[in-house]
């Protein structure tokens, strides 16, 4: 069995582990249901910017201490006498932190996991969408809850939810801000799978080491054509699929991979 590795994040607020490939990065402030904070997000920015440059780890899972995946900005904050700051400035701010956070996922090449053992609120559900694949257990909802507010959204949720379940359905969750149990959840794809609660950090950790130990260079080049669909003609696409399927046939993983399947055995990758 292979080591597990405590990575230190700066603050409690936020855990992060590396076993077997896989790391796995906990929010962890339970009693306030992982609503993000000014210690917990810069941290989570440089555990995503951190664990996506690191050689050791080919996957990453991204879930909640406690009953809850994570309840977005924290509400009762946003009334907090505070010294009034320019909106243009507050633009700036956002978008940095919007970049840092669910840019970031977005931009990671390794596949990411959002396990989800409560609650995705808000911003919290658009960290969960910017993942590419969310397990969630049964006791899981989704909920945008901007509306509840009187704010708009931000992090990407309008994009993110719309990607993945189509304008009608993310118009109706935006603009109602309705919650979605895990069942519903599953059937219009917010969730790819729905799992006994006890089993959501096993499942979650399975995925994630098969593909940590599967062939990275051909990972990174399959979300690169899975991220190009989303946004460019048919033709441009199977294009840049020729070329980059000619780049995966040259590594060292897809002739181990040929050699494997000749000689009937599994295929040992090494990530070139």
């Amino acid at each position: 069995m292979t080591d597990q590795v405590e990575i230190h994040t700066g603050t409690n607020e936020l855990l992060c582990n590396v076993r077997e490939g896989v790391a796995t990065i906990t929010m962890n402030r339970p009693e306030a249901r992982n609503a993000m904070s000014d210690d917990m997000t810069p941290a989570l920015w440089r555990q995503i910017r951190e664990r996506g440059e690191d050689p050791s780890v080919g996957a990453i899972i991204i879930t909640g201490a406690g009953s809850a995946f994570c309840a977005g900005g924290n509400v009762k904050g946003m009334g907090a006498n505070r010294a009034p700051v320019p909106p243009e400035e507050r633009v700036k701010t956002l978008k940095e932190r919007q970049r840092n956070l669910t840019g970031a996922l977005m931009n990671l090449r390794k596949p990411t996991i959002a396990a989800l053992p409560g609650s995705a609120a808000g911003a919290g559900l658009a960290i969960a969408l910017a993942c590419d694949i969310r397990i969630a257990a049964q006791s899981a909802f989704a909920d945008a809850g901007y509306a509840r507010v009187g704010l708009a959204g931000d992090y990407g949720i309008s994009w993110l939810l719309t990607r993945a379940v189509g304008s009608p359905i993310a118009r109706e969750l935006m603009f109602t801000a309705s919650r979605v149990d895990s069942a519903r959840g599953e059937r219009i794809g917010l969730f790819n799978r729905v799992v006994p609660g006890a089993d959501l950090m096993s499942e979650a950790f399975a995925l994630a080491k098969t593909m940590a130990s599967g062939p990275k260079v051909a990972l990174e080049l399959m979300k690169d054509n899975l991220d190009d669909a989303a946004t460019i003609d048919f033709m441009t696409a199977i294009d840049r699929e020729a070329e980059r399927m000619v780049k995966s046939s040259l590594t060292a993983d897809h002739h181990e991979a040929v050699r494997a399947f000749i000689e009937k055995r599994k295929p040992v990758f090494v990530g070139k």
